[in-house]
């Protein structure tokens, strides 16, 4: 797909730049925004110059920090981080923290999409197979009309070819940079590329390339709502998931408890 040069983002007063709130929760910070006050930050942050990466955390995500020093320092180093999962949300609450609701990758996603089609930041989508985000540029440029798409590639190549990766986004010199890769792989990605990729803003978006292509299925509204998600997961996809969730959530439980006490 044809790179196009990154618009220029708006720009706002370095007066009224304010870091948002932010606290810490199993041993890394977490920013207790809602949706829109997360859209809002990341235009400030786009606005502000250089690059910034972005990550959510879930149940499954805290379990893996326990055990994964280098993943609890990307996410430290993180200039966002949102509470994904109701249980988060739950557990930071029970810890003391007020989040006001969980800000969902692939709906932040949604939202940045129609942020940038307003704003012409150019987005570059990297990740899933090659039918996939194919398909998910042509879905997203339809429903967001003034889209500017930089560029799009699939997620499979080789540790020698990364570089080459990197190359071709750091070429197409998109704002938004989206990458569907599961954890830790995308956190991993972006660590050590970011500032040759050069994206004023990267977030790890999963599987939501997938979801919008029709591959894999959200769980209904109420289950999100009641943090069912996983349940519904672990129904489609009982030997991929059994571990991840039975386990692991059954593990968080326990971190979450663990850090109760601790206070």
């Amino acid at each position: 797909m044809t790179s196009v040069t990154r618009a220029e983002p708006l720009r706002l007063a370095r007066a009224s730049f304010e870091p948002p709130p932010v606290a810490e929760v199993f041993g890394v910070p977490l920013h207790p925004l809602t949706m829109a006050q997360t859209v809002d930050r990341v235009e400030q942050l786009v606005s502000s110059g250089g690059v910034h990466q972005h990550v959510v955390l879930n149940a499954a995500k805290v379990v893996q920090l326990a055990d994964d020093a280098e993943l609890r320092q990307i996410v430290r180093r993180c200039s966002l981080v949102n509470a994904d999962g109701q249980a988060v949300v739950w557990a930071a609450r029970l810890l003391g923290v007020g989040v006001p609701e969980r800000v969902t990758g692939i709906d932040l996603m949604e939202r940045l999409l129609e942020r940038a089609a307003q704003r012409g930041w150019s987005v570059f989508f990297l990740g899933a197979t090659e039918d996939v985000v194919r398909r998910v540029v042509a879905i997203e440029t339809e429903r967001y009309p003034g889209l500017v798409v930089a560029g799009c590639r699939n997620g499979f190549w080789s540790t020698d070819e990364e570089h080459q990766v990197v190359a071709e986004v750091a070429a197409a010199r998109p704002t938004l940079l989206l990458v569907a890769l599961p954890t830790p792989a995308k956190e991993r990605f972006l660590a050590r590329n970011l500032d040759a990729l050069g994206a004023a803003f990267a977030m790890g978006v999963g599987g939501s390339f997938d979801v919008v292509a029709g591959v894999t299925r959200r769980a209904p509204g109420w289950m999100q709502r009641l943090g069912l998600e996983w349940c519904y997961r672990l129904l489609q996809e009982p030997r991929r998931m059994f571990r991840r969730y039975l386990v692991g959530n059954t593990r968080f439980v326990a971190l979450t408890w663990s850090a109760r006490l601790a206070r």
